[in-house]
């Protein structure tokens, strides 16, 4: 059973990672100071938790990074451009400019 489950994961976790990368996106959840650049923001940088999906096209950019053997550190300005895509502006369809970037993260997980 143990020799099966060693050769059955790899493959599910693969086959995540690549639904995410092409099709479905994923979730990640962050716990950080968030900043903001935009005109006219009247928004204060500070600490949030922010749960939110993340695009197919920025989950490929995380995994090929995490494969490069990027560290945490160099994921967060990826991170943050797909929050920003996704929470802070909602896709494209409100506050047309503004990027969040974060610091002092204190965790990050993402979920398939």
């Amino acid at each position: 059973m143990e020799e099966t489950e060693s050769q059955w994961q790899p493959q599910v976790r693969a086959q995540a990672r690549e639904r995410a990368a092409t099709s479905s996106g994923m979730m990640v959840e962050v716990t950080a100071y968030f900043g903001f650049t935009c005109t006219g923001s009247s928004d204060d940088g500070r600490e949030r938790t922010i749960t939110t999906p993340i695009s197919p096209t920025y989950v490929a950019e995380i995994l090929r990074l995490q494969e490069a053997g990027a560290t945490e550190e160099d994921l967060h300005p990826v991170v943050a451009e797909a929050i920003s895509e996704s929470y802070f502006t909602e896709w494209g369809t409100r506050a047309d400019g503004l990027r969040a970037d974060f610091k002092h993260m204190q965790s990050i997980d993402f979920q398939f």
